[in-house]
């Protein structure tokens, strides 16, 4: 029978919700050929005469699916009071307290609580029902002897296997949001530690003495050649260096002479201002004191 496109677009997103974020101990298996061939898959609850198990639970999905329960049994022989030998199963969910909100995830949670609390007052199957009301450990010991024979496989289904480390990596490597697919990420940064042990250290000098170093005055300069800079327009150029006096005149002929007397081109000066300017110096001969007498004559 067909299911509306409604309740097949709901069951769908359902189908691919429990794909992606199972109940515990839950799992569901698909038909690649018939999207409304669903199974459940159980796990046996420890602490259990199921435990070690796993039972598969069948769907038949009707027109009237969602407003009415779709018919659910179990494929997998199981010792049970509310399981009947042809796998009904006999849960208030899928009769009287069934709603259009419920889905499959819920009836597989209902009938996983069931193999916990079994209730032996509404029991489909009566010699189990009688068994857990007189003998449980009898009763534990068929159930158990059932599921090894008819639940336990030989390898665990491969819906309950974890996803192995080779396909997680090969996962994350075809994901569009791996790096490694990225050609935009940038290279990883330089941590600090290598950014500092990639620096040079540099000698650490230290005072031999906390004595404070000698303080050393400047040496005055003097009036040397290498002091003296040239000007723009070839003039010597003195510095801020300290001038020394000039020289004490000599005689007043060698006076004379400096001044241009007797060279041609020159502005001749008179003896008397030169006799005065020798007469200022400290030195004056014995010959310029008779020159000075002759001249006031």
């Amino acid at each position: 029978m067909s299911v509306p496109p409604a309740a097949l677009r709901r069951l769908m997103r359902e189908l691919l919700e429990l794909k992606k974020s199972p109940p515990e101990g839950i799992r569901v298996q698909i038909s690649d050929d018939d999207m409304l061939d669903v199974v459940g898959l159980i796990e046996g609850p420890e602490g259990t005469p199921y435990a070690g198990g796993y039972f598969k639970v069948k769907f038949n999905f009707t027109e009237e699916f969602p407003a009415a329960p779709p018919k659910c049994w179990f494929a997998t022989k199981i010792f049970h009071p509310n399981v009947s030998a042809a796998g009904e199963i006999c849960v208030n969910t899928l009769k009287k307290d069934w709603k259009p909100t419920y889905g499959i995830g819920h009836i597989l949670v209902t009938v996983k609580c069931l193999l916990i609390y079994p209730n032996p007052e509404s029991a489909l199957d009566e010699e189990a029902g009688k068994l857990l009301l007189e003998n449980y450990q009898s009763y534990c010991d068929r159930a158990k002897l059932i599921t090894s024979v008819h639940a336990t496989p030989r390898v665990r289904p491969a819906e309950f296997d974890p996803p192995s480390v080779s396909e997680a990596a090969t996962t994350e490597s075809l994901s569009p949001s791996s790096p490694a697919l990225d050609s935009s990420t940038p290279a990883k940064p330089l941590s600090i530690s290598s950014a500092v042990s990639s620096v040079p250290t540099l000698p650490i000098v230290t005072r031999k003495s906390a004595s404070p170093a000698p303080t050393t005055h400047p040496r005055p300069l003097t009036a040397s050649p290498s002091n003296v800079a040239v000007g723009k327009l070839g003039t010597p150029a003195v510095g801020k260096e300290r001038h020394t006096s000039p020289l004490p005149l000599g005689t007043a002929d060698a006076n004379v002479a400096k001044v241009g007397v007797g060279i041609p081109g020159s502005t001749p000066v008179t003896g008397t201002k030169a006799v005065k300017r020798a007469a200022t110096g400290p030195g004056v001969t014995g010959a310029e004191k008779r020159k000075k007498a002759l001249k006031r004559l």
